[in-house]
């Protein structure tokens, strides 16, 4: 099923980084810089959750090109706020670059994630394909020590579109020098990952963690990153 690979793309957030237990810690760190308690908000829980909620709705926005990114960066924490009745936009501002700051310097990964990039490095080349934000995705793997791993870091907003449009497959293909027969994605995000990457010509593994998803047919899905070891 995998035979002639030559490229290994990695999706970072949700795949190798752990986004949720990395993002959950710098929101619980906001709870209690900014005093959200005080302001109506009865635990971290409750503000992480209503966040986390709208955060998903806003990125898929963002996804299709019917957000900026500066609304996003900003509009995700002013509407969890407002929820709550909270209607100063300013400390949405202010939550919103304290986030920004902060959540890259977080180095949580998924179980047995150098071991596994160790394993491949070996056999592949490896990178990134990515829609978070450049600035962002570029510390993340500086300060989790995965950077010497990849040979190219594939963003969204150097490639001009975000999957699962093909523009940034394709741009990925060019700054590899790969050809879409050699190329393999793993990812955890269906559409973006799975059905963009297939719709590209690549092949895919789905990476499912929590058991969240019901099996794809045709699409090997993974839950623990070793497996890998048998499939590569």
């Amino acid at each position: 099923m995998f035979t002639n690979i030559k490229h290994v793309f990695f999706d970072l957030d949700r795949t190798l980084w752990d986004f949720k237990a990395n993002s959950r810690a710098t929101l619980s760190e906001i709870y209690i810089e900014f005093n959200l308690q005080e302001k109506g908000i009865r635990t971290a829980m409750d503000f992480i959750k209503t966040y986390e909620k709208i955060n998903e709705q806003m990125w898929d926005l963002y996804r299709i090109g019917q957000l900026s990114k500066e609304k996003l960066r900003y509009g995700r924490f002013q509407k969890a706020l407002l929820l709550f009745g909270i209607k100063e936009d300013l400390i949405g501002q202010e939550i919103g670059d304290f986030y920004i700051k902060h959540s890259p310097f977080k180095v949580g990964l998924f179980d047995h994630t150098h071991e596994i990039l160790a394993f491949l490095k070996n056999k592949y080349e490896l990178h990134i394909i990515t829609n978070g934000f450049e600035e962002v995705q570029h510390v993340k793997l500086r300060e989790s020590k995965l950077l010497d791993y990849f040979d190219k870091i594939i963003t969204s907003e150097a490639a001009s579109a975000k999957k699962p449009d093909s523009k940034i497959f394709e741009y990925a293909e060019n700054q590899t020098h790969a050809n879409k027969e050699d190329c393999l994605i793993i990812g955890d995000d269906i559409e973006a990952d799975i059905k963009g990457g297939l719709a590209a010509g690549w092949k895919v593994i789905h990476f499912d963690p929590d058991h969240e998803f019901d099996k794809i047919d045709n699409v090997l899905t993974i839950h623990h990153l070793q497996e890998l070891e048998k499939q590569l």
